[in-house]
């Protein structure tokens, strides 16, 4: 058997700019999504924690320590600049892995920098 398991979380991530004319995605600054081990074109599930809107994506880059955050595309109708998401992203897991398993997560501030969270990696 094997489970669907939480992998990697932004928590609390300010959306800083929304693109429409733009061909979809989520841009994440490289820093934070390397730092939860979330790969360029992996698959998101996001959380709108201002309008409760949810989605699925994907991952692209944005520069590395510009703690930029924007939703492109269709996903840019979905919140505002100011609103706070929680990027998710999910693996599949046998029992050994799993019971083993902890998910990568951090705790972001306003301006998308970390926060110490003792459950953050």
């Amino acid at each position: 058997m094997t489970l669907c398991l939480l992998k990697s979380k932004i928590h609390r991530a300010t959306v800083t700019g929304a693109s429409v004319d733009y061909e979809g995605s989520l841009t994440i600054a490289a820093d934070l999504a390397e730092r939860v081990n979330l790969k360029p074109y992996e698959k998101i599930l996001v959380g709108n924690l201002a309008n409760g809107e949810r989605f699925e994506t994907y991952v692209i880059y944005g520069k590395s320590g510009s703690g930029v955050i924007e939703l492109n595309g269709a996903t840019a109708h979905l919140g505002h600049p100011g609103d706070r998401l929680t990027i998710m992203s999910f693996g599949w897991f046998d029992e050994a892995e799993s019971a083993r398993h902890h998910p990568a997560l951090i705790l972001l501030d306003s301006n998308n920098q970390i926060i110490p969270h003792p459950q953050s990696t």
